[in-house]
């Protein structure tokens, strides 16, 4: 690997231990020193670490799934390993440091119960996956990275944790910020989308909301950036597959955003399943100690996703689950998660060793210090008391706050002659489709808590929100991946009957996510059929897709003269809808991901290079960087979306075009909205530098902003560039950015905007 210099990337973070005022008529067999306002002294965690025993220490290393789960999270991991009573005597004997995906407050509270009983009375820990939202879901996250609002996913990620905490929960697997430019990959649905700037805004922005103003206060939870690193760049978008990819490409790409997570203040960092040219991220030393710890100086915990450690073995990286576990330990990773394999074969291994006792309490005395900056030794029950769950979850605000951010995720692709909004009276609406009606597929992968019973379907939220409810019209017309019988011949007759079709196509909750690879992302073909036969009938058709993914429309849905791109918005799906069809809020949506051609495209992204012989506008020519049947291009870019203005970009201005060393580029434009309904513009700023010693995409996002247009309103968006937005990693592995001439680029997506260039001055 090129060894980088660390002067350009070392920081500290996480190096206080938080407030924790303990009780010690509560701990009499630890007295234990208590620094000034309440803040633990050093030697708290270091006594305790002195009196536990390599059997007690191993089980603060070990975190199980919860053995009262629920439907839910029984789906999505494998089956547990632990039944009831094994896990409240595993908590009595310290045998375990927490669970995960637990049924709630109740039983977190027997489980605290149980590990107040234990030898040294050190309390458990309760994580979730808490992706995007608890009990109030809020949209998919590759959804509110639509938004193009980093401070929209931190408020929600702030709601979601005030609700997840009212069960006990301190800590979440949350964020993931892998980049993911594979649409067939499934779990890209968790993350931002495909760009750098992106992902690291959204990634710092979700820590700081799930982790509030303290961690020790009962409304936040610990932050875990996930999964560390270039998951998302698996081969052929398959789940779980390897990732042959240099170094170079980890830093420019893969790493930011973990990064930005990690400057945050991210409490943690989960290592992914995946390997990295040859070896599997668990057992990864450069990247888990010496990049993450040596070079970015994070001092938080380090742990395994769900069985990872163990799966060493079926890498064939471990002969056995003794070496995979000593192996993921010493390369970094602190706690093992569901395996045991740490509790089982740890306190040999120190015994024979094989694995320092330094390194032992070293990484205990992480665990507990993680513990006492979330408060549990001052407050074990501080998240559990009696009431506030119920409390808590599903405010009112929480559901607006749902609402919200489901319409701001939402993406107008198309809007020929206007069709949209709709009126809301006097038209006749067929809605149909799988998604029409029905509480399934509303709150979307990946969530453990919420319940499609308690979201708002597409018709419910159309019939509160029309002047009469009877002008619609429901029709199924096909399952997901199935024919109806009679489906289609019902749906031809309901669009024959109406004057505008709202067909409502695409992915169930089940396509996407955690193991949902595709082969062909795009729409079913029972779900094409539907289209085909209704658009057929000459009505107008609006597309309401719901997806996870980057989809390769055709046919008559690409035809449609107007597609939305709702994802999975969560609890209030029905009305965050009804809100944009009917034009009580405009859409203001970008797409973070590129909507390629054909699904044979795939991988693509728009910062791709432009190669040797780039793809040339206009006619497909021979011997040039592009398919038969396609161009090297986008059918809806990075970063497009419409509103119901009419938005024009004029005066691009770019001062004396040079960036100086120290200095700034300072850029403007006038946008204008010329249209009669306000709008919402997501202004991009991108650059091109034209030569550099390592070749440089196409086109970078360097810079966004989103500003409200009154109707006839015009509006300076002003960007600064400096040097350091710049910066690549070199031939010498160093960052570093070269003099030279960069074209630049300011509009409404990656295939667009207003042209320039500037000098940067050496």
């Amino acid at each position: 690997m090129m060894k980088m210099d660390r002067r350009l990337t070392r920081r500290s973070v996480l190096a206080g231990t938080g407030a924790a005022a303990l009780t010690l008529a509560s701990r009499p067999a630890i007295g234990l020193a208590i620094g000034p306002g309440g803040d633990a002294a050093p030697e708290f965690v270091e006594q305790l670490v002195a009196r536990m025993n390599p059997e007690e220490k191993a089980g603060q290393l070990t975190l199980m799934a919860s053995a009262i789960g629920g439907a839910a999270a029984s789906a999505l991991n494998p089956a547990n390993r632990n039944n009831l009573d094994q896990q409240l005597a595993a908590a009595r004997a310290g045998q375990i440091t927490g669970n995960f995906n637990g049924a709630g407050s109740d039983w977190h509270r027997r489980l605290q119960q149980a590990a107040m009983q234990s030898r040294l009375k050190i309390p458990m820990v309760f994580a979730a996956d808490v992706i995007h939202g608890f009990r109030t879901v809020f949209p998919v996250p590759l959804g509110e990275a639509a938004s193009f609002e980093p401070a929209l996913a931190e408020r929600t990620a702030r709601a979601a944790a005030a609700e997840a905490a009212a069960a006990g929960i301190a800590w979440t697997f949350a964020p993931m910020v892998d980049i993911a430019r594979d649409a067939r990959w499934g779990r890209g649905v968790e993350g931002a989308g495909e760009d750098v700037l992106v992902g690291r805004r959204f990634a710092a922005a979700r820590v700081r909301g799930f982790q509030g103003a303290g961690l020790d206060r009962d409304d936040t939870v610990l932050a875990c950036a996930k999964h560390f690193a270039a998951y998302g760049a698996g081969e052929a978008g398959l789940d779980y597959n390897s990732a042959d990819i240099s170094e170079r490409t980890l830093r420019d790409v893969y790493f930011p955003p973990f990064r930005a997570a990690v400057d945050a203040g991210a409490g943690s960092v989960m290592a992914s399943f995946n390997e990295i040219s040859g070896i599997p991220a668990t057992a990864n030393r450069w990247l888990l100690t010496d990049v993450l710890r040596g070079e970015w100086g994070f001092s938080g915990l380090v742990v395994s996703d769900y069985t990872a450690d163990e799966e060493l073995v079926a890498h064939g990286f471990a002969a056995d689950g003794r070496e995979a576990a000593r192996l993921a330990f010493l390369a970094g990773v602190d706690m093992s998660m569901q395996s045991g394999l740490y509790a089982r074969y740890l306190p040999g291994l120190v015994a024979e060793g094989a694995v320092p006792m330094a390194r032992l309490d070293e990484a205990v005395r992480r665990v507990l210090t993680m513990k006492v900056r979330l408060g549990l030794f001052a407050q074990p029950f501080g998240r559990l008391a009696p009431g506030r769950e119920a409390q808590r979850v599903r405010s009112p605000a929480n559901l607006a706050l749902a609402r919200e951010a489901g319409r701001r995720s939402i993406v107008m692709l198309k809007n020929e002659g206007g069709l949209l909004p709709l009126p809301r009276s006097g038209r006749r609406i067929a809605l149909i489709g799988p998604f029409a009606a029905g509480l399934h597929d509303l709150i979307g992968p990946w969530n453990v808590y919420g319940d499609d019973q308690q979201a708002v379907d597409l018709a419910t939220g159309l019939r509160r929100a029309l002047a009469d409810p009877a002008l619609l019209n429901v029709t199924a017309g096909s399952d997901v991946e199935a024919p109806l019988p009679g489906g289609i011949a019902a749906a031809v007759e309901a669009a024959r009957a109406a004057d505008i079709v709202i067909l409502a196509i695409g992915e169930s909750a089940r396509m996407s996510g955690e193991a949902q690879s595709r082969t062909e992302v795009t729409i079913p073909a029972p779900q094409q059929a539907l289209a085909e036969a209704v658009a057929a009938v000459g009505k107008p058709v609006v597309v309401v897709l719901k997806n996870g993914r980057a989809l390769a429309l055709e046919g008559a849905v690409l035809d449609a003269p107007a597609i939305l791109v709702s994802w999975f918005l969560g609890s209030e799906t029905g009305p965050a809808l009804a809100d944009i069809l009917l034009g009580a809020q405009g859409p203001s949506g970008r797409l973070p991901v590129s909507f390629p051609r054909e699904s044979g495209q795939e991988p693509y992204h728009y910062d791709h290079k432009s190669t040797g012989r780039p793809d040339p506008p206009g006619p497909i020519q021979e011997y040039k960087a592009h398919y038969r049947t396609s161009p090297n291009e986008a059918r809806f870019p990075f970063g497009h979306g419409l509103t119901y203005g009419v938005i024009s970009y004029a005066d691009l201005d770019l001062g004396p075009a040079t960036l100086r060393p120290g200095g700034a580029l300072a850029v403007a434009v006038r946008v204008t909205n010329s249209g009669s309904r306000a709008a919402e513009e997501v202004v991009q700023l991108y650059t091109h530098d034209r030569a550099a010693s390592v070749t440089r995409p196409v086109r970078e996002l360097k810079d966004f902003r989103k500003v409200a247009l009154a109707p006839g309103e015009s509006a300076i968006v002003r960007f600064t560039l400096r040097r350091e937005d710049l910066l690549f990693v070199g031939q010498d592995g160093r960052l570093t950015v070269e003099p030279g001439l960069f074209d630049l680029w300011v509009g409404p997506s990656a295939a667009e905007g207003l042209a320039g260039s500037f000098a940067l001055i050496a």
